[in-house]
């Protein structure tokens, strides 16, 4: 199944990173390195937004600029920073997790990472003709008219990244079914593994819709006919239920995989077995099931009829049920747990604390008649932060710092480490939690003049953005020094369970020397354990381990 063993033989050298590589390892790199080059360039054009949000007028930018600037920091943090981000853990895991010694599909999977560049480049540079204006939902009639051509880059850019990720996802579901380990059972899967067969199915169901209603918007712009049209008898509501279709699963998508690092991360530094294995999951399923059937809620108000907000709104809140299993799965590992308190548990709980505040505003949004209060307000802008940089940034930092040591064979530096989180944590409330009250009194979102009453919160909120965007500083540095001057890991220094600790650090280009050895669940800390001391008990199997090797 796997062409990479062709490929095999020697270390990686850097140039490699640069190249078509096949190895999973590689590929995982390239995709990790590239959304945060990405994720940097959206942090700017946030910067900005907040900057002329300073003041009540627009006195930075003007308003055709800061409608670029928002609709092009949306984008490119969701297609080309978190979405890739996620499949940059699961490149470089899932073969480490099940004891494969690539992807099944390696050409395919260098193919799908290709393809995020060049739709980067295709997307940044449709600021040399006019960077589209219409916001990152790009709703017609608004996208036909505010720029041809900057409206055709941002198509053509999303079009090539689904189909990234649609190959991503098939290539996925393949590996985690075909190339396990004989003794590795479905129920003994790494959960990360479980939560990228969720997300994998979302993609593969939803992400073809959304190229048919992109496809079909771009006819209307290039052809002249009139599928969303209103002037020729197009309808432009029926945009918005493919759209959201796939853009509302899209939240899942980007949540899902770090759903999963949170289950890996939890357990190893709280030395306690998961809560709950097969509750985490299936509700990993559920939800991707329940992300399918409601899409509308997104359109209270777009004249959806009563009936059928009732039948939204009973959907949308039930994704809270297995949304909840998992939250308290993950409290009740923390519990009475010996936790190591490091930058990776740090951001896991940093993680727990703000998914949960942008849980419960979602069940509010859920109620079609608050929603209908709020609708394209502050509110919502707040909420979805909450959900996405609390649900999938802190949990993606928390996973930088688990893996480190797997992939570069060096400890980070624990203190920059701290530092960076509580500049996030401080960071990223002061940004997004004051835009609550700001939607709830009635500032709309998407607008550069604003009234008077409101201008001291939003210079809270730019002051938070502020710390936001220097708490990269000490993340940078930490990563660096661990590089230059950090302790040599060690194929363990977390003393985990899960397979990928069984190899070297950084792993070798087989993976493996020899078949890894499932030698106990991948959460079995204190388990079979005279001592009740977890770690005492998983070195004696490292060391055991160390010998068959």
């Amino acid at each position: 199944m796997s062409e990479a063993t062709t490929h095999h033989g020697g270390d990686r050298k850097w140039t490699d990173y640069f190249t078509f590589c096949t190895d999973h390892k590689v590929i995982g790199i390239q995709y990790l390195v590239t959304s945060f080059f990405f994720y940097f360039i959206g942090g700017a054009l946030a910067e900005m937004v907040r900057t002329e949000l300073a003041t009540p007028d627009p006195d930075f930018v003007s308003p055709e600029v800061y409608n670029q600037l928002f609709t092009m920091h949306g984008t490119i943090m969701i297609f080309l920073w978190i979405v890739p981000a996620g499949a940059a853990f699961a490149n470089y895991l899932i073969p480490l997790m099940i004891g494969a010694d690539d992807m099944a599909f390696p050409r395919l999977n260098a193919v799908a990472f290709w393809m995020q560049p060049v739709g980067g480049i295709l997307l940044i540079s449709s600021f040399f003709v006019g960077a589209p204006q219409a916001g990152w939902t790009s709703y017609p009639p608004l996208s036909l008219i505010s720029g041809k051509w900057g409206e055709e880059l941002w198509i053509l850019c999303l079009l090539i990244l689904g189909t990234a990720s649609i190959l991503g996802a098939i290539n996925f579901v393949t590996t985690i079914f075909k190339m396990r380990i004989p003794e590795m059972d479905i129920h003994s899967m790494p959960l990360f593994c479980w939560a990228m067969l969720a997300t994998s199915a979302l993609i593969l169901l939803s992400t073809p819709v959304l190229a048919a209603a992109l496809i079909l918007l771009s006819f209307d712009l290039m052809a002249g006919t009139a599928f969303f049209n209103p002037t020729g008898g197009g309808d432009p509501i029926v945009y918005q239920h493919l759209f959201w279709f796939y853009s509302h699963p899209a939240v899942y998508i980007m949540v899902l995989p770090f759903f999963g690092v949170i289950s890996e991360v939890l357990p190893v530094h709280s030395r306690k077995p998961i809560f709950g294995y097969r509750a985490i999951a299936y509700s990993g399923l559920a939800i991707s099931f329940l992300g399918l059937i409601v899409w509308a809620h997104h359109m209270f108000t777009s004249g959806t009829p009563g009936w059928l907000r009732m039948f939204f709104m009973a959907t949308t809140m039930l994704v809270a049920v297995p949304t909840g299993i998992k939250i308290f799965s993950w409290c009740a590992t923390l519990w009475g747990g010996k936790l190591q308190l490091n930058s990776a548990l740090l951001f896991a709980i940093g993680f727990l604390s703000s998914f949960l505040i942008g849980g419960l505003s979602g069940v509010m949004l859920a109620a079609a008649p608050f929603d209908i209060h709020v609708h394209d307000t502050y509110f919502v802008v707040g909420h979805f932060h909450y959900v996405l940089f609390g649900g999938s940034v802190f949990a993606l930092f928390s996973a930088v710092y688990h893996w480190y040591p797997k992939m570069t064979g060096k400890m980070y530096d624990e203190f920059w480490g701290k530092l960076h989180f509580a500049m996030t944590f401080v960071g990223f409330n002061m940004t997004f939690l004051p835009m609550h009250y700001l939607g709830m009194q009635g500032m709309n979102r998407r607008i550069a003049l604003y009234d008077p009453q409101f201008q001291s919160l939003n210079q809270v909120c730019t002051i938070g953005s502020y710390i936001l965007a220097l708490s990269t500083l000490p993340f940078l540095v930490s990563m660096v020094l661990g590089l230059v001057k950090g302790e040599a890991a060690g194929r363990n220094p977390w003393r985990a369970l899960t397979l990928e600790w069984q190899t070297t650090s950084p792993p070798s280009i087989e993976n493996f020397d020899e078949v890894p050895v499932l030698w106990a669940g991948p959460y079995d800390y204190g388990i079979d354990s005279e001592s009740e001391d977890a770690g005492e008990s998983v070195e004696e199997m490292l060391a055991e381990v160390a010998e068959v090797g």
